[in-house]
């Protein structure tokens, strides 16, 4: 026999997630489940943003939620009411504890080892992890380790990378009713660059400067526009950093695999459950754990298709990625056209790979075609699209 019914190799947001739907499922109360993480998450590491118009399992935990967004960019500045939607922040030390506190509640059912998951090893009838803690088996194997993809010169590969500011103010300077979703009135130097803001108090609030592009930058080339885009915002007057974060997020249309043999599902990051095109994952992540959970309950096995995902989408974000690998700069007319010319439902749906073909249409008619033209011929010729060198004597776009 297995040591375990199930094996969760890597203790973060999407491991820690599918734990938590499994121990809420009252019909696997009876399988045995090891989660393997080499970190204690005890610490408040990063924080995750998500838009949805269904209830969470995390509500009574969230940092904030809001009913609008503001979108600004040189061609508008809008605020946008959400009808149907809510935009909701979840800080990671308290969804770490409110998961752990469900997993307590069953201490015969989740063992939690913490130790460094080296090979997943498919087995005839399992999986067998090798760790810095010695060897476990299991019928299954759930892997939300780093992925390390083999480049392919078909595939188009951005971070989306960005430094974060919780600042404070002695002072009343943030409108708490309206985070801004993206601002991209900010020097784009010919890639796709914003400032995010997250207002949790007319005196706290989260700036985070964003950029997707294939290279990272010095530290000191985040903190500059920070300063830059607080000085203007708080009309130069002062300001302290109370925390900081930071990340590098793969942005690529590299087909993520979403399994590794018989036994091995793969999750999170591993498994393509970031969006290649927004770098948002959270929501994505539970969307997942909850689809695993509900086959393995139902018939005691995993799900024919294991994510759901559609062809269509997938495309969507190729098409996107290759402009902005190609033209970054870009970026920001396109998602003005976008909000300009649909209501801010659909393009979160669409975002979210909830819409239909009919609304799939209509976002895709209220761009400018031709960036997208471009970029479908860079697909039907396998080759992703790359910046064109600046003429002698002409002006690079801005």
């Amino acid at each position: 026999m297995a040591d375990f019914d199930y094996l969760l190799a890597g203790g973060g947001a999407a491991g820690l997630s599918l734990a938590y739907y499994i121990s809420q499922e009252t019909r696997l109360r009876h399988k045995r489940v090891l989660l393997l993480e080499p970190e204690a998450k005890n610490q408040n590491d990063r924080t995750w943003s998500f838009w949805t118009d269904r209830p969470t399992p995390y509500d009574a935990v969230l940092a904030a939620e809001w009913r609008q967004l503001a979108f600004r960019s040189p061609q508008i500045d809008v605020v946008l009411p959400l009808r149907r939607h809510r935009y909701c922040t979840l800080r990671g030390l308290d969804f770490y504890r409110f998961v752990q506190q469900a997993l307590g509640t069953r201490p015969g059912q989740f063992t939690l080892v913490q130790a460094s998951v080296e090979q997943l090893e498919n087995t005839p009838t399992g999986v067998v992890a090798h760790t810095s803690a010695g060897s476990f088996s299991a019928r299954l194997g759930f892997d939300s380790r780093p992925p390390k993809p083999e480049l392919r010169a078909d595939k188009r590969y951005l971070w989306q990378h960005f430094v974060g500011w919780e600042v404070e103010t002695d002072y009343d300077a943030f409108d708490t009713s309206t985070p801004v979703f993206m601002d991209f009135r900010v020097p784009q130097h010919h890639e796709c660059r914003f400032v995010y803001v997250l207002p949790f108090s007319p005196r706290r609030a989260l700036v985070e400067y964003t950029l997707f592009s294939g290279t990272l930058l010095p530290q000191a080339e985040y903190e500059q526009p920070l300063r830059q885009y607080l000085s203007s915002h708080l009309g130069g007057r002062p300001y302290r950093v109370a925390e900081t974060e930071a990340g590098a997020i793969p942005m690529t249309d590299h087909p993520f695999e979403p399994r590794s043999g018989a036994h091995v599902v793969h999750l999170g990051t591993r498994g393509g459950r970031v969006k290649a095109s927004t770098g948002y994952a959270f929501l994505r992540m539970q969307q997942h754990a909850a689809r695993l959970t509900e086959a393995l309950a139902n018939h005691d096995a995993l799900p024919a298709n294991l994510t759901g995902d559609a062809w269509q989408f997938r495309l969507f974000d190729t098409l996107l990625l290759d402009i902005m690998q190609r033209e970054g700069e870009r970026t920001s007319e396109i998602f003005s056209e976008l909000f300009a010319h649909n209501p801010v439902e659909r393009i979160l749906d669409f975002l979210d790979e909830r819409t239909n073909w009919i609304e799939n249409f209509q976002v895709m008619n209220s761009v400018t075609p031709w960036p997208f033209m471009q970029s479908i011929a860079n697909v039907l010729r396998g080759k992703p699209g790359v910046r064109e060198q600046q003429a002698v004597g002409q002006p690079v776009r801005a």
